[in-house]
């Protein structure tokens, strides 16, 4: 039989749930179906949101996914359609009572279209924004946006180490990873090999 797989979701202990809650078993009762609710208290930047998670494997077909509002439920375009898309995979329906968005009709069928077309598009500018960041960044001497390092730290970092201090000590001194010292020092090295056979 199915039911009303409802999620509710605050991003703090302070907020309030009551409408959601009300508005999503008001809908359960309208429908004469079972309701089992979710409720999470967390941001949505939170990549753990475990009542969530608990909320989709808890659906099975023929069930309804329902939330008070789309932001409820994801962060992005994109998120809302992987995770729409992973309830119609389960043959389960999705709703947004505020939002009017049910994909067991023609309408939210449409939109759900819509939604697939919008967060290809939302991934494409992402990936054309991270393109042109780290393009940008090589252009100003920085490699994956961390400043490039020049000559002058490249020999207190090989001195040092010479003198014994530790790779983690150096990179903590200089703000920069271990390997990068370690890549320094090798450096350093291999030019002073091509110089000496030259």
């Amino acid at each position: 039989m199915s039911r009303i797989i409802g999620y509710c979701r605050v991003s703090t202990e302070e907020q309030n749930l009551d409408m959601q809650e009300q508005s999503i078993k008001k809908y359960a009762k309208d429908k004469g179906l079972e309701l089992v609710l979710y409720i999470e208290k967390v941001s949505s930047l939170k990549n753990e949101r475990s009542e969530l998670q608990n909320a989709m494997k808890a659906a099975t077909k023929g069930d309804l996914f329902v939330v008070y509002k789309l932001d409820r439920l994801a962060r992005s375009t994109k998120e809302l359609y992987e995770l729409t898309d992973q309830l119609k995979e389960k043959e389960v329906n999705f709703v947004s009572i505020n939002d009017s968005f049910d994909t067991s009709t023609p309408t939210g069928k449409a939109m759900f279209g819509m939604l697939a077309v919008f967060a290809e598009f939302e991934r494409d500018v992402i990936q054309q924004r991270t393109k042109a960041g780290l393009e940008a960044a090589r252009k100003r001497g920085r490699v994956g946006g961390r400043p490039a390092i020049d000559e002058k730290t490249k020999k207190r970092v090989e001195k040092l180490f010479k003198l014994g201090e530790s790779a983690t000590d150096i990179a903590k001194e200089y703000n920069i990873g271990r390997a990068t010292v370690y890549k320094i020092i090798n450096e350093k090295k291999n030019s002073g090999e091509k110089n000496a056979t030259k």
